[in-house]
């Protein structure tokens, strides 16, 4: 099953403005996002969704595929679903989207990879990733979410909080905290649905959008991978994967 990769790009970012556009190796941030999505062996095609001219004239001589999106849309989630829609109008495109964060430069390839095979292989109406705890990472970091996986390998709930909950304190028990991963498949109508579905109580409490579709019963499946990618959400962040890179490079 060949996937669609599509890459939400927001020009504007609170703690780190145009950080999209970050050039300092030599191209800008979301195109190494979708470089390492070309390195993917179940994809058929990649578009960067973004709200801004910029961007797209930005990684355009890279021969990125870009569409431009409504500026206002909430959520890279809604801008994904317009993509959606768009592939639906033509017709033909598989029938998987994977949305892939445009500000994880170090994003594996084979993760993506095990997200479309785990679409092949079940009736999950979604997908997403997970990974233990590894230090210095902390359970109880709220900006940290967690998910609870059941036997069957799919998601129970989301959190903010550090679930599952100790009551007896660590007595040795194998129930681990595993870290949420943000990257997300969806079968195409599925996508489109929960897009136009309103906000659910536990997503509004939880600010995790996820939480809509298991609210609305929606079955997400869960592969587990070795550890997360780095995400970039500061200046201090970037200059890190800058020097990563070109260490990278050096060898």
């Amino acid at each position: 099953m060949a996937a669609v990769v599509v890459i939400p790009a927001r020009f504007g970012s609170t703690r780190f403005p145009g950080k999209i556009l970050a050039s300092e190796t030599g191209k800008p941030l979301v195109q190494h996002v979708v470089d390492q999505a070309r390195r993917c062996k179940r994809v058929s095609r990649i578009i960067v969704a973004c709200d801004d001219q910029r961007i797209a004239d930005a990684i355009k001589p890279f021969g990125t595929e870009v569409m431009l999106t409504d500026p206002s849309h909430p959520s890279g989630t809604d801008r994904v679903a317009e993509v959606a829609r768009r592939l639906e109008s033509e017709g033909g495109e598989p029938e998987v989207i994977i949305n892939v964060q445009g500000d994880e430069p170090e994003i594996e390839a084979k993760t993506i990879d095990d997200l479309d095979k785990l679409m092949e292989e079940s009736d999950c109406q979604m997908a997403t990733a997970a990974t233990r705890f590894h230090s210095p990472a902390d359970p109880n970091d709220p900006n940290l979410v967690k998910v609870v996986v059941s036997q069957s390998g799919r998601a129970m709930y989301f959190s903010r909080s550090r679930i599952p909950f100790h009551r007896d304190g660590e007595t040795g028990v194998q129930a681990g905290y595993y870290l949420h991963v943000g990257i997300y498949a969806y079968r195409r109508d599925t996508l489109i649905r929960l897009a136009g579905w309103r906000p659910t109580p536990c997503e509004m409490a939880e600010k995790l959008e996820q939480l809509r579709a298991l609210e609305h019963d929606v079955p997400i499946g869960v592969t587990l991978i070795e550890r997360a990618a780095h995400g970039i959400d500061t200046p201090q962040q970037y200059r890190a994967f800058v020097e990563r890179y070109q260490l990278a490079g050096s060898r």
